[in-house]
């Protein structure tokens, strides 16, 4: 009997290696944007598939992007497209990008609640954060803000590796145009939202998915005088938001096996309405239960 419960024992044990060995581990990195969604998307896809785990990990889409083409992770999140220089980077690597649309986000300009302005057209954005800009204090766009030191206002904006700082730049900024000297760049969106909330002072970009009820999000025009919009999941998904951009998953070349089934899972009505209760807008209107 004392044999037949050790042999048994060492069965189960035996199974149970195999079953640790046979487990898929994705590794998936990059955008700070994207973190939080995908972080949801791992931990529910558990439950979905057990013989699969999602390892997640943010840097900013820089850092995600260079780790695919270095051949280290499995799929690279991204809130920016790649550009030619990493594509042809990729392709010396023997690395073939798929970008894999997963959602779409807004770029919400915060402010600290004490700030009456509560709208920005695009050429307003550029006069504060363009090297070229005359705009440094919160009276030359007309208002005050109490308890703002000297009204003198501060930029607050994400690292340069960050797909949302490449991002703004292309669509504020534009070609040609700098990021004014002195604007304070934060390692993720959380921070840029935290930095506005304790700065009266301040002025911040960051995903629409970051905001709180301590800050205040402004309304954009794209034009001076513009219809004046914000940043609500239906003017994302509408693009209707001037400052609304796709978010991507990069796999190397199409995606297949594990890797396909579970990009697969996020395009699936459970996996848009994750990204949904997060806060960005899905690929498409999908219906989904109320959290």
């Amino acid at each position: 009997m004392k044999r037949m419960i050790i042999g048994l024992f060492a069965f189960i044990t035996l199974i149970m290696i195999c079953n640790a060995h046979a487990r898929v581990v994705l590794q998936n990195k990059g955008s700070d944007t994207l973190v939080n969604v995908a972080q949801a998307w791992a931990e529910k896809y558990q439950e979905v598939n057990q013989e699969v785990a999602v390892a997640v990990s943010g840097g900013g889409s820089g850092t995600g992007i260079a780790a695919m083409i270095n051949g280290t992770v499995d799929i690279a999140n991204s809130s920016r497209e790649m550009d030619d220089k990493e594509i042809e980077e990729a392709k010396a690597n023997g690395v073939n990008p798929v970008e894999h649309i997963v959602g779409y986000d807004a770029l919400a300009i915060y402010l600290h609640p004490n700030n009456p302005i509560s709208s920005f057209s695009l050429a307003q954005l550029k006069n504060l954060y363009g090297r070229s800009g005359t705009a440094k204090r919160w009276t030359d766009v007309g208002v005050e803000v109490p308890g703002c030191r000297k009204q003198q206002i501060i930029l607050v904006g994400r690292q340069n590796n960050s797909g949302t700082y490449m991002y703004f730049h292309e669509a504020v900024l534009g070609k040609g145009e700098k990021y004014t000297l002195g604007t304070l760049d934060m390692h993720g969106s959380k921070d840029v939202v935290d930095l506005v909330e304790k700065t009266p002072c301040a002025i911040g970009y960051s995903g629409i998915a970051y905001a709180t009820d301590h800050v205040k999000v402004a309304c954009v025009m794209k034009t001076e005088g513009g219809e004046c919009v914000l940043p609500t999941l239906e003017n994302t998904l509408s693009r209707n938001y001037p400052i609304s951009r796709p978010l991507f998953m990069y796999t190397n070349g199409e995606a297949s096996g594990a890797i396909k089934e579970y990009l697969d899972w996020i395009l699936s009505d459970e996996g848009q309405c994750i990204i949904a209760h997060i806060g960005y807008a899905p690929v498409r209107h999908v219906q989904c239960e109320k959290e």
